[in-house]
């Protein structure tokens, strides 16, 4: 199915959007719950609009316009939205807010990791960029949520992500009744000096630093799996650290905003 030329040129056509209807800085994550509670710490809403997996939000925080952005899980939906965001959006600031399974020891359940850089082993990027080009995250982004996570006192680790394509045996997790499980997956990569793994990370910085347009990205995720203790985040602290994510992200924003007009 093909939309008309005219219509090509105003909505985009998974997210639903028009150009003007994306705020500048656009908080990201693949869960649409997350992007809802993010919408509660606005002051205003004046767009939502849901398609598909995709919801879109925007709105203001202390008078800046914000928009928030849910993709669905992993990395082929994460491109569909950049794409489709950049059209209406073409000077975003793209933040994810994400979850992740943590592979280092001094990293616990419920910290954040903050991405300077991702693997990119997402089965999306090569067709987008050349396989030897790094995903790293814009410096400006990465030292904002970094502030924003000292302010609000939360434990953080900054350092090297891997966006994985499945959340089974891409992550080293055993599938029943499936071949093909590599056991050694996890130890190769904590040798590597990987924090986290997660499923949408690498897209964001890839694509930010190959589009034409003047686009930026990074991002954090808050460690619910502890794959190195083989421990879970609790049900009741799972919603404490939705929310801190989301305070992370906001602040992150404030700062940035203020950068911009300093």
């Amino acid at each position: 199915m093909t939309l008309p030329s005219s219509a090509h040129e105003t909505l985009a056509y998974h997210l639903q959007t028009r150009p003007g209807e994306l705020a500048r800085f656009i908080l990201t994550s693949g869960s649409p719950e997350r992007i809802r509670r993010l919408a509660g710490f606005l002051d205003t809403v004046t767009l939502t609009r849901q398609h598909r997996e995709f919801l879109t939000i925007t709105g203001t925080y202390k008078e800046i316009p914000v928009s928030g952005l849910a993709t669905g899980i992993g990395a082929p939906p994460t491109v569909i939205a950049i794409v489709e965001a950049v059209q209406c959006q073409p000077q975003a600031t793209f933040i994810r807010l994400g979850s992740c399974g943590s592979l280092q020891p001094q990293i616990q359940v419920g910290d954040l990791v903050i991405s300077s850089k991702a693997l990119r082993h997402d089965g999306v990027t090569p067709f987008y960029a050349p396989p030897e080009l790094e995903a790293t995250a814009d410096p400006e982004v990465t030292a904002a949520l970094e502030a924003a996570a000292r302010q609000l006192g939360v434990s953080h680790h900054t350092g090297l992500t891997r966006t994985a394509a499945d959340f089974y045996h891409a992550q080293g997790r055993p599938a029943p009744g499936f071949s093909g499980f590599d056991p050694s997956l996890l130890s190769r990569l904590q040798a590597q000096g990987v924090l986290n793994q997660e499923m949408e990370m690498a897209v964001y910085l890839t694509l930010a630093r190959v589009c034409q347009h003047p686009i930026r990205a990074g991002g954090c995720a808050v460690v619910f799996a502890d794959r190195y203790r083989d421990v879970f985040i609790e049900p009741d602290a799972m919603a404490a650290a939705e929310d801190l994510i989301c305070r992370v992200g906001l602040l992150a924003v404030e700062l940035l905003a203020a950068s911009a007009t300093a």
